[in-house]
C-alpha cells in the first residue's frame, strides 16, 4: 500500500510541475519564448524541449521501451536541447513534451517502484537503478526547471505563480516599495560594520510595528502565490 501511495504521490507532483513547466510560455511572443535571458543562454522554450528529452529517455531506455520517435544519442550531447532552432515551433516542442507525458506515463503505470532500469550515462555503482529512483530524479528535474522558468518569465514581464488559478493581479506600487525596501536592507548590510546594527525599521515597516500589513495589498505573495515550486 506504501508503494502505491508513493507512486501515486510523486507522479501527481510530476504532472502538477509539468503543466506548471509548460505554462510559463502563456502568452509570450516567439521572440520572448526563444531569446536568451541569462548570460549562460537560459531560455523558456528550450527549458521544455530539454525537459522532454528527459521524460523520453528516463522513462524510455532506461526500462528497455525506447521513446518511439527518434532522439539524439545520449553519448552525442551538445547542448541542443538547450534552446530552439527557428525551425521549431513552439508547438512543436510543446507537442513533443506533451506526448513523452503519455509515454512515461505508461511505463509509470505498468511498472512498479522496485522495477529495475539502466541508466547507461550515470556512473558506476549507480547506473543499475530502479522506478522510484528515476521518479524521484525526473521529478526534481523537472521541479528544478520550471523553477528556473519562474524566475526567467517572472524577468520577463513579472508574472509568477504555478497555475493560472494561483495567479493574482500585482499591485505593482506595493511591489516597488517591497524591493526598495529590500534594496535598502541589502545596502544598509553591505555598510553594517562602518554603521552599526540595521535600523529596525529597515527590519520592519515603520507604520506597521513588525506585521505584514502589504500581504492585504497582494505584495509580497503567500506560500504558493508567487514564484516558489
Amino acid at each position: 500500500m506504501i508503494d502505491e501511495f508513493a507512486k501515486d504521490n510523486l507522479h501527481g507532483r510530476l504532472r502538477r510541475d509539468r503543466e506548471a513547466l509548460v505554462w510559463k510560455l502563456d502568452g509570450l511572443s516567439e521572440y520572448d519564448t526563444r531569446r536568451p535571458l541569462t548570460v549562460t543562454g537560459s531560455n523558456l522554450l528550450g527549458l521544455v524541449k530539454h525537459v522532454a528529452n528527459v521524460e523520453a529517455r528516463y522513462f524510455g531506455e532506461v526500462f528497455g521501451c525506447a521513446f518511439p520517435e527518434p532522439l539524439p544519442r545520449w553519448q552525442d550531447h551538445d547542448g541542443s536541447d538547450l534552446w530552439a532552432t527557428e525551425d521549431e515551433s513552439r508547438d512543436q516542442i510543446i507537442d513533443f513534451y506533451r506526448r513523452t507525458w503519455v509515454h512515461a506515463d505508461a511505463r509509470i503505470e505498468e511498472l512498479p517502484l522496485d522495477a529495475p532500469g539502466h541508466v547507461p550515462w550515470w556512473p558506476e555503482p549507480h547506473s543499475h537503478t530502479n522506478l522510484f529512483a528515476v521518479m524521484v530524479h525526473v521529478l526534481g528535474e523537472t521541479n528544478r526547471h520550471a523553477g528556473h522558468a519562474d524566475i526567467l518569465r517572472e524577468g520577463v514581464d513579472g508574472r509568477t505563480g504555478m497555475r493560472p488559478e494561483h495567479e493574482v493581479q500585482t499591485d505593482e506600487e506595493a511591489r516597488d516599495a517591497y524591493c526598495a525596501k529590500i534594496e535598502r536592507a541589502a545596502r544598509s548590510a553591505a555598510s553594517a560594520k562602518h554603521r552599526g546594527p540595521v535600523p529596525r525599521d529597515l527590519m520592519f515597516d515603520r507604520h506597521d510595528g513588525g506585521r505584514e500589513s502589504r500581504r492585504g495589498r497582494g505584495w509580497p505573495p503567500r506560500p504558493g502565490w508567487g514564484g516558489g515550486q
